[in-house]
């Protein structure tokens, strides 16, 4: 397949501290990819720079064959990356519905999309992803009366709804119960199916349940890359990262 994202010698520095160490990294069209590794190995920094949110000290990152390096958030997103963070983002006092709605690829100004007709396609395109996300029944319920879990598959939708090519998701599964964590990452793994998903996920029973391909990073730098089986089998990483009995 062809490359979708390539990040080329990223550094990013702050107050003198590296964070990113010339990093090289890569994803394929239509990959899952896991990020694991330490607090401070600089997982969400890459996030970051990807984005948008920080701008790297040296390096490039080329999406689409476009460099992308240095763009503020709203023209990455606009190029077709879509970010989620570790806290819910939603429109508090909107409906499910109208969250999904606003999200529209092409419905940038929320006040404005909520005056706006409603197409049939729109609405059976904001139907559809209610029931990916299993959160139809709940259509015209205000977003603030969401459980946690729940929240964050609104958010999932939202992204989906952008119509994103490569989705960035950032510890999605936190403060989640065990049963609302694996509900997430089947869910992860059916929107994989059908876009780019670059994930950063601590808990290694979730990482278990959707990685095809792990990288570990560690000090700014790829300390391993592969599939799981290999990843867990590496001694660096289990005396890095991982420690004794963590992948038991």
């Amino acid at each position: 397949m062809a490359l979708l994202l390539e990040v080329e010698g990223l550094t990013a520095k702050v107050s003198g501290y590296t964070i990113l160490d010339s990093l090289d990294f890569s994803l394929e069209e239509g990959e899952l990819r896991v990020l694991v590794g330490p607090n401070g190995a600089g997982k969400t920094t890459l996030m970051s720079m990807i984005s948008g949110q920080f701008k790297p000290y040296a390096g490039a990152i080329r999406f689409a064959g476009q460099n992308i390096t240095g763009w503020p958030p709203d023209a990455v997103f606009q190029s077709g990356i879509s970010r989620k963070f570790q806290v819910p983002n939603v429109y508090e006092t909107l409906s499910v519905f109208n969250n999904v709605m606003v999200s529209l690829k092409g419905r940038r100004k929320v006040f404005a999309t909520l005056f706006q007709k409603l197409g049939g396609e729109e609405a059976d395109r904001i139907w559809e992803i209610l029931e990916f996300v299993e959160l139809a029944d709940k259509a015209n319920e205000s977003a603030d009366t969401l459980s946690h879990g729940e929240r964050q598959w609104l958010e999932l939708g939202m992204l989906i709804a952008s119509d994103p090519r490569l989705l960035l998701l950032d510890e999605p599964t936190t403060g989640m119960t065990e049963d609302d964590k694996r509900k997430t990452a089947e869910l992860i793994r059916r929107i994989a199916q059908s876009h780019t998903v670059l994930l950063v996920e601590h808990d290694m029973h979730v990482v278990r349940q959707i990685a095809r391909k792990v990288t570990v990073l560690h000090m700014g730098r790829r300390l391993a890359e592969g599939p799981l089986s290999e990843v867990m089998s590496d001694p660096m990483v289990r005396e890095v990262y991982l420690g004794k009995g963590k992948f038991q």
